[in-house]
């Protein structure tokens, strides 16, 4: 590579930071709101790439496990510098929201929050939040009975064999099922998207993804490392979500509130200042990290998280034409989709619900939160500040 060379490549790694940073500074508003921000910077003010590219490029990541909107940063960041620029755009995305998160865990880890009113508040927000994301997963990720079938599946498969191996396991047979079940009509009229990222690497990434998804649990189990467990926690945790960064939650707090290793009430103070920053929800990952081993923690916890996003992402870019024009493949896809659904109408039920719903007050603010989010499309801080408000009136009736 000669000077100009390296001088254009460092140009444009630098524009794809400075432009990533700026969406990470002011992108508020959930996975669909981030969409349309990065549509606005990346498509219209700068043409990295055209509108039908973009449109192919967000139904890739719709298609993938993980935090969509971030992934669609990272693949813009691949075709526009690529490998180096998916992490840049990924960095300059993420970051604020990370520090910022990261800042306020070892501010709050003095403050006795266990009988506030406002945190019995934000548990009944979760109620409302997560029920309202799956219910948007379900319609389009189970719209017929086969699905449907599937879903209540995994519902039980989780809830009646709590462990490690659970998720992962419903996961793989709902694959299977689905692609001796869902063989779809090749699609017509398909664009075709080119990557600079080869063959070999995407599949060495799949291989990984899927290495580690299965190892890690196996590792927890034989070793007794902290680290080992919070690696492999937020791992699955990334690897396994569908539907934006709301659907997390559920998954976070089934691995790390039942097993001690973070207060529900810390928990959901993260949660509420979560919703406060710009930026993927999955930087929740930063806070817990950072409340259970300070600032390093919340490091691997956020790299932890993210990592399955990166593997899908450099692993399926080079396949996608392909894949999406296979009726099997995508078939099995659409049952994992299903069992996904599943997992979090569980996790949905507990802890969640369990341990918010205690009293028929609460379950009427859920109902008043949900109407709000989901009839009245309120904004997600506005649904924060109404039940903090809420659930301090109803610990003083």
């Amino acid at each position: 590579m000669n000077s100009n060379q390296r001088s254009t490549s460092f140009k444009a790694l630098f524009e794809i930071f400075k432009v990533s940073t700026k969406l990470g500074f002011t992108s508020f508003g959930g996975p669909t709101a981030h969409l349309g921000y990065f549509h606005g910077e990346y498509i219209q003010r700068k043409k990295w790439i055209d509108e039908k590219a973009y449109a192919e490029l967000v139904a890739l990541c719709q298609f993938l496990p993980g935090p969509a909107s971030s992934q669609v940063g990272i693949g813009i960041g691949v075709i526009r510098g690529g490998i180096l620029g998916g992490v840049i755009s990924f960095l300059g995305f993420t970051m604020p929201s990370v520090i910022a998160l990261i800042i306020f865990a070892l501010l709050v880890q003095g403050l006795d929050v266990s009988d506030a009113g406002w945190i019995h508040g934000l548990k009944i927000v979760a109620v409302a939040v997560v029920a309202h994301a799956i219910l948007g997963m379900a319609k389009n990720l189970t719209p017929d009975l086969s699905r449907k079938a599937i879903a209540i599946f995994a519902i039980a498969f989780v809830l009646l064999w709590p462990v490690a191996f659970a998720q992962v396991s419903v996961i793989v047979l709902a694959g299977v099922l689905g692609y001796f079940l869902f063989r779809q009509v090749n699609e017509e009229n398909a664009t075709s998207l080119t990557f600079p990222i080869t063959k070999k690497l995407g599949a060495f990434c799949i291989t990984l993804f899927f290495g580690l998804l299965i190892f890690l649990p196996i590792l927890r189990e034989l070793t007794s490392f902290r680290l080992v467990a919070m690696f492999d926690s937020f791992y699955r945790a990334g690897a396994l979500v569908f539907g934006g960064g709301h659907v997390v939650l559920p998954l976070l707090e089934r691995e790390f509130v039942p097993t001690g290793f973070i207060s529900e009430e810390a928990f959901l103070a993260g949660y509420g200042a979560t919703q406060a920053v710009p930026g993927p929800m999955f930087t929740f990952a930063a806070y817990i990290g950072a409340v259970m081993d300070g600032w390093l923690g919340g490091i691997l916890a956020t790299a932890a998280i993210f990592l399955p996003a990166f593997l899908l992402v450099f692993g399926a870019l080079p396949f996608w034409n392909a894949l999406r024009k296979n009726g099997k493949m995508k078939g099995a896809f659409m049952g994992m989709n299903a069992a996904v659904v599943g997992i979090l109408i569980s996790a949905l039920y507990d802890p969640i619900f369990t341990s918010a719903i205690i009293k028929p007050l609460d379950f009427v603010l859920a109902v008043l939160l949900f109407s709000m989010l989901t009839y009245w499309k309120m904004a997600p801080w506005i649904i924060v500040i109404t039940g903090i408000v809420g659930g301090m009136i109803i610990s003083l009736i």
